[in-house]
């Protein structure tokens, strides 16, 4: 099963309404353990890596792991970049393999979030990979995230959203509408109707972050609202703990009871949260709606730096002749090459190895090699180019004797030739 293009997905969620679930991962265990729940519920799902937690693992090889996995995995799965600091670690994510990015600059002032935001799309847009960003501001409480969302919450505007969406071209907004990251204090709160206004509002579909905490009633009633993903995490360490400390206090178990027993949880609260979101199930009309997500290369002609900004416009002119006349010069190419005619070649079935036994055309009768003859045995084949500069046949043989093909072996005057030829003379 390939990874899938995460702007579909989105628009499959979008469509059907159900919401998809987003686990970030902190190790491989983990990682695993997010695609089981998501089989076990035949949903699609999203692996996150949120770049808060880099510091508890090595990003570039958790992310190959997570696409080898992704990749035998039964149900449509995206990699995303979470809560990414800006346009280098979004470069740097879509080299590893992430097909989705977060650049979160909410913290900054709307312009600036503005301008920090539409560097990232227009990055990532280039080589075809979708991209959320966030307004308004989603801050941590309690838990384990909540000290890296320090602040005050500040609640996304509908008319502010469109602005934003229409001046970055963002494909996914995450909103801040009464959620935090971490766990809640006290029941939360969402603004369930601002978040219909958004939805209505803006293109990009309305995404939500810092889940922890809802009631199931009230996750269910968010893809109702346009909510088209949900990230999920603060949860899924807190039942971690709780099942390896279970774990560790049974007598005679050590660090692998203790990891089979992560794995178990996230494997059930994975499961149980894709059936909350309505997305168990999905997994076969999510696949059939979503283009495989395909790894893009590209040939830079140039590259300018802040000094060349002045020349930009010329020098993209440039390279898109340039690109241009690669295009027709491959359609040409192609066009006129005519497609090789080759003889089929296979090995017999019989198992002979290859080499040994050839089919040759449609009959499909063996061929076997011919032995090859011993060097005394082998008849010569004439000379090609004829004898060595000065020298000429003086007699009626055709086929030149060894000693014949070097001029510096006879003197310049007429001279004997040992068997077969006669006999070889000198041009003056």
């Amino acid at each position: 099963m390939p990874l899938v293009h995460l702007k579909d997905l989105l628009r499959h969620t979008r469509a059907q309404g159900y919401a998809v679930g987003a686990y970030d991962a902190v190790d491989s265990n983990f990682c695993a353990a997010i695609l089981d729940g998501a089989e076990r519920a035949r949903a699609p799902v999203i692996v996150s890596f949120a770049e808060s937690h880099f510091a508890h693992y090595d990003f570039a090889v958790l992310v190959a792991a997570a696409e080898a996995a992704a990749r035998r995995s039964s149900v449509p799965v995206a990699l995303f970049l979470d809560d990414g600091a800006g346009l280098d670690s979004a470069v740097a994510a879509i080299r590893n393999g992430c097909n989705g990015v977060m650049a979160d600059a909410s913290h900054l002032a709307f312009d600036d979030n503005v301008a920090a935001t539409r560097a990232v799309v227009d990055m990532a847009h280039a080589v075809g990979v979708p991209v959320e960003c966030e307004l308004g501001y989603v801050p941590g409480v309690e838990g384990e995230d909540a000290l890296r969302h320090s602040g005050d919450i500040r609640p996304t505007s509908p008319a502010e959203a469109a602005r934003y969406v229409q001046a970055t071209g963002v494909d996914f907004l995450a909103v801040s509408v009464g959620t935090v990251h971490g766990r809640m204090v006290g029941l939360p709160q969402p603004v369930l109707q601002r978040l219909a206004e958004i939805a209505k509002a803006v293109a990009a579909p309305p995404v939500v972050h810092g889940g922890t905490g809802l009631t199931d009633a009230q996750f269910r009633a968010l893809p109702a609202r346009g909510v088209v993903k949900i990230n999920y995490y603060t949860a899924l360490p807190d039942a971690c703990a709780a099942a390896a400390a279970a774990a560790l206090a049974r007598p005679g178990t050590g660090y692998t009871a203790a990891t089979d027993a992560v794995r178990d949880a996230v494997v059930a609260e994975a499961a149980r949260t894709c059936e909350v979101f309505d997305a168990a199930g999905r997994a076969a009309g999510a696949l059939e709606a979503c283009r495989p997500s395909r790894e893009v290369e590209h040939l830079i002609r140039f590259n300018w730096s802040d000094g060349a900004a002045g020349r930009k416009e010329s020098m993209a002119r440039v390279g898109a002749q340039g690109m241009a006349e690669l295009d027709a010069a491959h359609a040409g190419h192609g066009a006129q090459r005519a497609p090789a005619r080759r003889t089929p070649r296979l090995v017999h079935p019989a198992g002979e190895r290859a080499g040994r036994g050839r089919l040759h055309g449609a009959s499909g009768s063996p061929q076997p090699r011919r032995r090859r003859l011993p060097a005394s045995r082998r008849r010569r084949r004439p000379r090609q180019g004829g004898l060595p500069a000065g020298l000429t046949m003086a007699c009626s043989c055709t086929i030149p004797c060894r000693p014949c093909r070097s001029p510096a072996a006879y003197p310049p005057a007429a001279t004997d030739c040992p068997p077969p030829c006669r006999k070889l003379s000198v041009d003056r």
